[in-house]
């Protein structure tokens, strides 16, 4: 499902339109965004939580000609699905 088949499903899900669904779609992916920036988590019980995670900075071997790299702390983001969640999956 990509995101025009997402914003057509909650479109009808909902009873809003195209346009309002889009733009309610674009404020959640927009609100996780801005939160996961400043640092905190958003949790969604039953669904799952979206949380940053920091990468340590780490020494890699280049295989092709055996030259050492540091590849440098990174954080990312990380998606836990809850356990209703999990469960309605398997």
């Amino acid at each position: 499902m990509n995101k025009t088949e997402l914003v057509e499903t909650v479109a009808e899900k909902s009873g809003l339109t195209k346009k309002d669904a889009e733009k309610a779609v674009a404020a959640v992916v927009d609100t996780v965004i801005d939160t996961l920036t400043k640092g905190d988590k958003v949790q969604l019980v039953g669904f799952g939580t979206f949380e940053t995670r920091v990468h340590k900075e780490r020494t890699n071997i280049n295989p092709a000609t055996k030259e050492k790299q540091t590849i440098p702390e990174t954080t990312v983001p990380a998606f836990k699905p809850g356990k209703a969640f999990k469960d309605a999956v398997k």
